[in-house]
């Protein structure tokens, strides 16, 4: 019997391709009659993706094809630029997909699972005949907030400066009117508006978005897909959480040393604080933060990054021993010696698990908030970029499993932070999250608990994973 071939297209980056890589093993491990390809745009002159696709169990059911890279327009907007290099890659799709029809191990084309910045892919899927997914790499929430900004924009002429001029907005996927200092950058300047456009009608011309998230966590959100009139005709599967196991990467720092410094410490006593891939901050914020750790008194992990030189894309780096003990108050690493860890690059997954860890200072990326609702701890929100914002109101106003730091901090691209906060609310906020019997502790605990049950069968994201790939079988059969 010839197998299902289902083509996925990630979009160059690795917080999106981690997830995607995972839900394509989540696929081909529950049935077999299913073959994947997935197609891989490399940003040019990276290599960042490699570790992670290298790294994959070839097998006859998963097969990584590297496209040829395409060169950026120069100096362009990173919105306009990624969707030059997307555009460019069309020709490398349609005929990568066509040497899989026609080759002699060869199964049916059975639909393309496109990344959410992929949109543009679709088109190929129609050529092909074949459905065309969606795999939403943030929340149900952020999609119905997506949705419905580009129904104001395109339906009711709003644009992004009469955005800023609102306090607020009534949004079906939140039970909460959301403060426009929640919303992401990209709706809220003019220069990405097109790129926003883009992407978010590229979401409802898919036959269905898969979505890395679970009912039990966003209830009311994935309620408002069959509810609400503007969101009824979109077939969402929820199937997360698709949890990333450990980066290939390794920084300046030994994972072991980490784990064995934690398992000296009493159970959820340290706090992490960890800003993801991308998260750096100038030496007035450092010594904010540096204040306020030391004032708690909280034993603490931090992951402290060098920023990217001013106006670049590149992710920030490890700084060395001298680097550290100067962007830091003076004797800081001395004075906390004995409770505390500096360290460059961190593992994530890994420090969330121990029992040692009882916090989490997080940028709130989609993937980080997984995880640590996963593993049980509760996250002082520090947003920065991206859809960060409205996932720090998500948690913190809409499923009290945060207790805030900040909701409207915001570092715009290419550009620098809207304000410095202060070490008087950045301790507060961990002194708040550490607290053992408070009520976000214990909702995150009794979520941790959902979210390992909803993927093991009879719970809902094994549910609708199930309903997915019927989906797709029948495109085989009729």
């Amino acid at each position: 019997m010839k197998k299902a071939e289902v083509v996925f297209i990630p979009s160059p980056g690795v917080g999106h391709l981690v997830s995607t890589l995972e839900f394509a093993k989540l696929l081909i491990n529950r049935d077999n009659r299913l073959r994947i390809t997935i197609l891989i745009i490399k940003l040019p002159n990276t290599t960042e993706t490699d570790v992670y696709t290298k790294s994959l169990p070839t097998s006859d059911s998963l097969n990584v094809i590297n496209l040829p890279e395409c060169s950026l327009p120069p100096n362009s907007n990173p919105g306009l630029a990624m969707t030059a290099l997307l555009e460019a890659q069309k020709t490398n799709v349609k005929q990568a997909v066509s040497n899989l029809t026609t080759g002699k191990h060869h199964g049916h084309l059975a639909g393309f699972v496109v990344d959410m910045f992929c949109t543009n892919m679709i088109d190929i899927a129609k050529e092909f005949s074949v459905p065309a997914f969606v795999f939403f790499t943030s929340g149900v929430a952020f999609l119905g907030l997506s949705i419905h900004i580009l129904n104001l924009f395109e339906r009711d002429n709003v644009d992004s400066t009469h955005l800023q001029q609102l306090t607020e907005l009534a949004i079906p996927s939140f039970a909460n009117l959301v403060p426009t200092k929640s919303l992401p950058s990209a709706v809220l300047h003019k220069e990405y508006e097109s790129f926003f456009m883009g992407y978010a009608k590229g979401l409802k011309n898919a036959d269905g978005i898969i979505v890395n998230s679970f009912e039990e966590l966003e209830s009311h959100a994935a309620h408002s897909f069959s509810s609400h009139p503007d969101l009824v005709g979109l077939p969402i599967y929820p199937v997360g959480p698709i949890l990333n196991p450990e980066p290939k990467t390794k920084g300046t720092v030994d994972s072991d040393d980490i784990i064995n410094w934690l398992d000296d410490q009493p159970p959820s006593s340290v706090v992490l604080i960890c800003f993801g891939s991308r998260g750096s901050f100038d030496e007035d914020q450092v010594k904010e933060i540096a204040l306020a750790v030391e004032n708690s008194g909280a034993r603490f992990v931090w992951s402290l990054r060098k920023p990217p030189p001013k106006g670049t894309m590149i992710p920030p780096t490890d700084n060395s021993l001298s680097e550290l003990v100067s962007v830091l108050p003076e004797g800081f690493l001395n004075r906390t010696v004995g409770i505390g860890r500096v360290i460059g690059w961190a593992p994530q997954a890994q420090i969330l698990a121990h029992p040692a860890t009882g916090g989490f200072v997080s940028h709130c990326g989609w993937n980080s908030t997984l995880e640590s609702i996963y593993f049980g701890v509760p996250i002082a929100t520090w947003p920065l970029y991206a859809e960060q914002q409205t996932n720090a109101f998500e948690l913190v106003c809409e499923l009290k499993m945060a207790v805030e730091i900040a909701l409207d901090y915001r570092v715009e691209l290419l550009g620098g932070a809207n304000y410095l906060l202060t070490a008087d609310k950045i301790e507060r906020g961990i002194r708040s999250v550490l607290e053992n019997d408070g009520e976000v502790r214990k909702k995150v605990k009794e979520m941790s608990e959902k979210s390992r049950k909803t993927l093991l069968e009879g719970g809902s994201s094994y549910k609708y994973l199930g309903h997915l790939i019927d989906y797709i079988m029948n495109q085989v059969s009729n």
